[in-house]
Parts: structure tokens; C-alpha cells; sequence
């Protein structure tokens, strides 16, 4: 994880600490780089990230290399956001929308 971009690649190992496990609501975006759709909205979410840095974490998981990830979620089209809530799926929210729906979605686990 870096400052140009706090959203963090996560796979199965790391999955319950930064997810199930966080204190914090935490955003999962299910994607994969052959996806337009997903790099489109790429920028969006990193930025989501920067934004509510210290209030939420925002992670990304590519199906690809972690398909039982994806299968666990039941995700079935990308991207397909999770917002998680003390271990627990709160939200979802699949295909490409609008940043300030993301942002909305998320505000709304911070509160």
C-alpha cells in the first residue's frame, strides 16, 4: 500500500485481518484487469480510498487469482463492491456506478 493509492490488493491469507476482522467498515471491490468496467471504475475507487483513509479501508480483489474469494461472495459480475461491516455484508453494489453512490453507500457505515 502506497499514498498514490491507499485502496490495497488483498488475497485469501490477508482476507480475514483487513476485512472480517477490521474495526473499521471496509469496502471490497471484486474486479479483474481484463474487465473495462473495472478499470474505468479503478480511479473512483482509489480515490474513495484516499478520502475516507483513517475512517475506512478499501481493498481489491482480483477473481482471478483468488476465485474463492469471488465463489464465498457469490460474485457473479465485475465489478461487484461488497461493503462489509464487522465481519458482516452490509451493502452491494454491481457494475459500474457513480462515485458519489460509492461514496454515499460507505458514509452511510461510517455514520
Amino acid at each position: 500500500m502506497n499514498t498514490a493509492s491507499p485502496s490495497l490488493d488483498i488475497d485469501a491469507a490477508r482476507f480475514d485481518t483487513e476485512v472480517r476482522n477490521s474495526d473499521i467498515p471496509v469496502l471490497v471491490d471484486f474486479w479483474a484487469p481484463w474487465c473495462g468496467p473495472c478499470q474505468t471504475l479503478g480511479p473512483t475507487v482509489a480515490q474513495l480510498a484516499r478520502d475516507v483513509a483513517g475512517q475506512a479501508r478499501v481493498v481489491k480483489v482480483n477473481i482471478d487469482e483468488h476465485p474463492e474469494l469471488a465463489a464465498e461472495f457469490g460474485v457473479q459480475s465485475i465489478p461487484t463492491l461488497v461493503f462489509v461491516e464487522n465481519g458482516e455484508e452490509r451493502d452491494r453494489v454491481i457494475g459500474l456506478v457513480p462515485g458519489d453512490q460509492l461514496r454515499a453507500r460507505l458514509a452511510a457505515l461510517i455514520d
